[in-house]
């Protein structure tokens, strides 16, 4: 099992709506994100800085790297675009962290 880390931005004033859409997140992306190797996905939120820090655990073998390529994730990218900060291909822009402590 690995564990990922990311940061994404979300616009001003999305706030709420950005929990809502997930709230009500569609069963076929959740289908995929697990189908893919995600065993574990939380997603936190920085009020001040509108910051989004996201974790998952993915099983070893995943084939995350595929996820791009999903009809249904492409969906949901542009679902997402009006309240997030997108490449040109709807995609969130996303900064990757280094895992530099963790204590089971």
């Amino acid at each position: 099992m690995n564990r990922v880390a990311f940061t994404m931005k979300l616009k001003a004033g999305y706030e709420s709506e950005y929990k809502r859409r997930h709230d009500e997140i569609w069963p076929e992306l959740v289908r995929e994100i697990e189908a893919a190797g995600v065993q574990d996905y939380s997603i936190f939120l920085d009020p001040d800085s509108l910051t989004l820090f996201a974790v998952q655990k993915v099983k070893d073998h995943d084939t995350t790297a595929d996820l791009p390529k999903s009809r249904v994730v492409k969906k949901w990218w542009k679902y997402m675009a009006d309240i997030m900060d997108c490449n040109d291909d709807n995609s969130p822009v996303v900064r990757h962290l280094q895992e530099v402590f963790h204590m089971d």
